[in-house]
């Protein structure tokens, strides 16, 4: 098999230490092998490092191992080439286990240009993907604790929920306060409401007659000052990733034209995929990466659907969210086939089918530096009209005796 590249390394990852290969050309057209292990602390890395420049490497491959690969990628690839390689594409031969034989089968699949390389953002859009990210798991904090705290409420008979559609709202906050404070008096603590909420005056005397003691004071007290740190740190995530996300002003415009994206969703997926859209030679290559897209198991001649691909979890959650607004906009094609594919199929693959559109749209849209254009909620109706149209003529012309070539029309130029 031919060497397409002749200087390479494969790197076997662990969280304490790192197995290094490297596979340079040796006398008489063999192959030269060499094979060490480092510790993961960024001053052996250094080491490595040096050595493989040493050793001329011009290209080094390691596999996708939890985040254990990030600060061996780092301090590579400022140096030369790196590759990150999907691990399910590099299954070793079955046999002996070891890190150095992973290390030589990843350098040997390498040289051989038998793996490709899995997409790495560059380091300003690797920060940017940690805040958003980072965003997502304060949010996921915040429901928690707004979930404990109405559950600790019905566990002290204190209805609160029921009244109020928010018990984190300012109203709310001042009725618990005062529960924590000491305060027992339930038309004292009515009188804090606030806005639309007074109106419920007589409701909310009810709600906030319990059986709240001592104990439920405390773990109150808490869940209060938890959620308020959570917001504060969120209106400061907010206004960092704003600030970088700056040079994207106009991506995150275009992207927002879409029915059901909003500015976190867009930034979300400026996060996720870099905004360049040139990584992803189509639509369809982009769709499979996100992981919207259909899988399909084949095996001796029969196709058998398969679920979704795996993929980024949080462009594709962000995704089915915004797929979710859509489909409650009124008069969009994004809602006429969230309607038309749940009525079959249910609404879970509805919304991922629309999340799908929406994906495709938005590369589409980066592409060619345009916002997005409807088609409007009849024209699944309209084309489906024409396809049947279409095939039923064909079928006449062939019943004839006519050979039918079809060659449609190209659209005209916008």
């Amino acid at each position: 098999m031919d060497v397409v590249f002749d200087r390479v390394a494969g790197l076997d990852i662990g969280k304490a230490s790192v197995t290094v290969c490297v596979r340079t050309p040796g006398e008489g057209g063999k192959r030269e092998v060499q094979t060490r292990t480092f510790r993961t602390m960024t001053r052996s890395l250094t080491l490595m490092a040096d050595w493989l420049q040493e050793c001329g490497v011009e290209l080094a491959a390691m596999e996708s191992t939890a985040t254990y690969w990030n600060p061996v990628f780092y301090c590579l690839e400022e140096r030369m080439e790196c590759w990150l390689l999907n691990a399910a594409h590099m299954k070793a031969v079955p046999g002996r286990k070891t890190d150095v034989k992973d290390a030589e089968w990843i350098a040997q699949l390498l040289e051989h240009g038998l793996v490709r390389p899995s997409f790495v953002p560059p380091p300003q859009i690797r920060r940017l993907r940690n805040m958003t990210r980072h965003r997502v798991q304060l949010q996921g904090d915040r429901t928690r604790d707004a979930a404990r705290l109405e559950k600790l409420l019905e566990d002290a008979s204190i209805k609160l929920s029921v009244v109020a559609s928010n018990i984190t709202g300012t109203s709310a906050r001042a009725m618990l306060g005062a529960l924590v404070a000491g305060e027992r008096d339930a038309a004292v603590m009515a009188e804090l409401a606030k806005s639309r909420l007074r109106r419920k005056i007589p409701d909310l005397r009810e709600a906030l007659t319990g059986r709240f003691d001592d104990h439920h004071a405390l773990i109150v007290g808490q869940l209060l000052t938890r959620l308020a740190q959570t917001e504060a740190a969120l209106a400061d995530l907010d206004a960092a990733i704003a600030d970088a996300m700056t040079p994207w002003a106009h991506e995150l415009e275009l992207l927002q034209t879409i029915p059901g994206i909003g500015l976190r969703t867009a930034q979300v997926f400026i996060a996720e995929t870099g905004g360049d859209m040139s990584r992803f030679p189509t639509a369809a290559h982009l769709a499979a990466w996100v992981g919207v897209a259909p899988a399909i198991h084949e095996s001796a001649g029969k196709r058998t659907p398969a679920g979704t691909r795996h993929g980024n979890k949080f462009l594709t959650s962000m995704l089915v969210e915004a797929a979710n607004s859509a489909a409650r906009s009124k008069h969009t094609y994004l809602a006429a086939q969230h309607a038309r594919i749940a009525s079959r199929r249910g609404h879970n693959r509805a919304a991922m089918a629309v999340a799908h559109s929406m994906l495709v749209a938005a590369y589409h849209m980066l592409i060619r530096d345009e916002p997005y254009h409807d088609l409007g909620p009849t024209w699944l109706d309209e084309h489906a009209r024409n396809q049947a149209n279409t095939r039923r003529l064909v079928t006449q012309l062939e019943r004839l005796g006519h050979t039918v070539v079809l060659d449609p029309e190209a659209p005209p130029a916008a």
